[in-house]
């Protein structure tokens, strides 16, 4: 009997990369704790977006952090094979471009792709004042998964609430913990893991009630100002509709050692009686 998947893809094809390559390219499979909250065949935007980010870091040298990085979800992403290439859009000596694009295999469909601004690692700079961080971890507490709501992607994150919850509209404040790396034996790099979490913005700081409206991004930038450190990521989210189509869901984002970045997600907001769009 086979063991229960460990990761959120297994690595089917690492294809070739390496440090002054301009170009890299890998082919994994999804596992079932990629399924995000709205179907339980298409992906949470979190581990497809830590993928994305994953594949633009084989192209380096490892002395280059991410600055800014632009997700767009070009429709929704299987639970199935994906193909995801990276290439060095902007080379430079400072700052660096990387595109990513993710495709799905069984269609040949273009389902996401990134932008990724990349600039020195520097250990030492100055340093504005900050938000202020909010209590830790260990003073969240856990809550149950409101019924409708698809479990892959949800148990696959551990979640202590400090204020708010998935089942109260409304402003909230999670730490979140992956449970699982990307792909097996791999663990998550500093960036993986805030992706991995800053995409849950708009559900955890959800202003509409599940039940009666949809709420999905399109698409995700997270500008970030220094890498986060330690296991927890910490979401203070909310979102703001103003009567259309459009929202917007924001997030400030915590380590335990403080302020680590700012995301914003732009949101199609329909009825959850009309049909999922493609």
């Amino acid at each position: 009997m086979s063991s229960a998947p460990s990761s959120f893809y297994v690595l089917d094809d690492a294809g070739d990369a390496g440090e002054g390559s301009s170009t890299s390219s890998s082919t994994v499979t999804a596992t079932r704790h990629t399924a995000g909250p709205w179907s339980p065949a298409a992906q949470h935007g979190g581990p497809p977006m830590a993928l994305m980010a994953r594949e633009a870091a084989r192209l380096g040298d490892g002395t280059r952090v991410v600055a800014r990085v632009t997700c767009d979800l070009l429709g929704p992403v299987p639970v199935g094979r994906l193909h995801v290439e990276a290439r060095v859009a902007r080379p430079g000596r400072t700052v660096e471009l990387v595109e990513v694009a993710l495709t799905d295999v069984d269609t040949g469909r273009q389902v996401a792709r990134a932008a990724l601004w990349l600039v020195p690692r520097e250990v030492t700079g100055p340093v504005t004042p900050l938000p202020q961080p909010p209590a830790g971890p260990l003073e969240g507490r856990e809550q149950p998964v409101p019924p409708g709501w698809h479990r892959g992607y949800l148990d696959a994150i551990e979640w202590r609430w400090v204020a708010g919850s998935l089942a109260e509209p409304g402003p909230a404040t999670v730490w979140m913990r992956p449970r699982l790396g990307l792909l097996p034996g791999e663990p998550l790099s500093p960036v993986e893991r805030l992706l991995t979490c800053v995409d849950s913005a708009s559900g955890a700081g959800a202003a509409l009630a599940k039940d009666e409206w949809q709420f999905m991004n399109t698409e995700l930038t997270a500008h970030v100002v220094r890498e986060p450190v330690g296991e927890w990521v910490c979401l203070q989210a909310q979102t703001t509709v103003a009567g259309g189509a459009a929202g917007l869901a924001r997030a400030e984002v915590f380590d335990e050692q403080g302020f680590v970045a700012h995301s914003a997600q732009s949101l199609l907001v329909r009825p959850a009686t009309q049909p999922t769009p493609s």
